[in-house]
């Protein structure tokens, strides 16, 4: 780390968008160029085994503490004043204020912005701060239109307002439609955590309404970390709905696309999301992916196939579509093959590395 160019300050709890920032650091460090370093900021999810596969990814990074935000805006600060970049891109709430100010107090010539949501927890003095280090801002980036409009219905800056559609990594995936549907797991595969963005009932009631109504009984993968007591709190809710044989609970994941491969269907039930990252990665990986009809998800999944969305919250609208799923396979397989082609078009990671590099020129 003897010369960084451009530092990406994110949360260490491994969400969404600390994926996205992993991947621009190792896509950047690929290529001849500048220097990425990632920084996290350190939260009781930040898990030994997912700092190893950093190491092993060969991302360089350094972890900074979480325990107050004044400790993680000096520790940022005095990190930012040693290391010098060009360019600090702060992602995530409310992980952009805080990198925001350390990288104005040290100095960083050029500050990103990037929202990872569509709805996010603002208090009155949140915006506030945000609208004021937004002057010190050159860019606020959406990871989609959909987060590029609630930016402008907060009151940012029009003429600093753009979107970015995240990308994911297509290697794991070259091979997806070698795997028909006639050797896959005719099944369900939900990779979220568990938090009050994500809509984990609505799915559990779609899968009692499946047994009830259409007398079908697929499995349901649940992958993701996230809070102990929700997790629980639809583990409770499987027992009740008489749906607990059906449904896993494997928490963190290492390898996910290949666990995508050997199912049919994923779904992604949420209240709000910022682009579904998942949802790119299992259209990437063959699956016919349902959504729900949030922003941040429905503007460009309805451009894929209208088939890939249903009304948020609406259990009984999402079992029907995955009854029509599971009974047609025959046609919905071909709309699936459809999607897998679009991810590769439209949502790779060389492109929204391009598209970040742009920004940052």
């Amino acid at each position: 780390m003897d010369k960084i160019d451009v530092v990406h300050f994110v949360t260490g709890g491994f969400s969404g968008a600390t994926a996205v920032a992993r991947q621009l650091v190792q896509q950047a460090n690929q290529s001849a160029g500048e220097q990425h370093l990632l920084v996290l900021r350190k939260k009781r999810q930040t898990r030994v085994a997912q700092l190893q596969q950093l190491t092993d990814q060969q991302i360089p990074y350094l972890v900074v503490p979480g325990w107050s935000h004044l400790a993680t805006i000096l520790s940022l600060m005095n990190l930012l004043k040693r290391l010098k970049p060009r360019v600090l891109i702060a992602h995530g709430f409310s992980e952009h204020l805080w990198g925001r100010l350390a990288a104005v107090i040290a100095g960083v010539p050029v500050i990103i912005h990037v929202e990872h949501n569509s709805k996010e927890r603002y208090t009155p003095m949140r915006l506030w701060l945000a609208k004021k280090l937004a002057v010190r801002t050159r860019w606020l980036v959406g990871v989609s239109e959909g987060v590029k409009n609630s930016l402008l219905a907060y009151g940012f800056p029009a003429e600093k307002c753009v979107f970015v559609n995240n990308g994911i990594d297509l290697l794991p995936y070259k091979n997806a439609l070698d795997l028909s549907w006639s050797s896959r797991i005719p099944g369900i595969v939900m990779c979220a955590r568990f938090a009050r963005q994500k809509d984990h009932a609505t799915l559990l009631h779609a899968l009692a309404l499946l047994k009830d109504n259409y007398q079908l009984t697929p499995p349901l993968i649940l992958i993701g970390g996230g809070k102990a007591s929700l997790r629980r709190r639809n583990e409770q809710l499987a027992q009740e709905l008489g749906v607990h044989n059906q449904v896993q609970f494997l928490g963190y994941v290492n390898d996910v696309p290949s666990l995508l491969k050997k199912y049919t269907i994923s779904v992604l039930s949420t209240h709000y999301e910022g682009f579904g990252l998942v949802l790119a990665e299992a259209m990437a990986a063959g699956c016919f992916v349902i959504g729900s009809a949030v922003p941040g998800v429905q503007e460009w999944l309805a451009a894929v196939d209208e088939h890939f969305i249903v009304p948020a919250a609406d259990a009984i609208a999402l079992a029907d579509r995955i009854a029509w799923v599971l009974q047609n396979p025959a046609i919905a397989e071909p709309v699936a093959q459809r999607g897998h082609l679009a991810a590769c078009d439209s949502f790779g990671l060389r492109r929204m590395y391009e598209e970040y590099k742009q920004l940052i020129s």
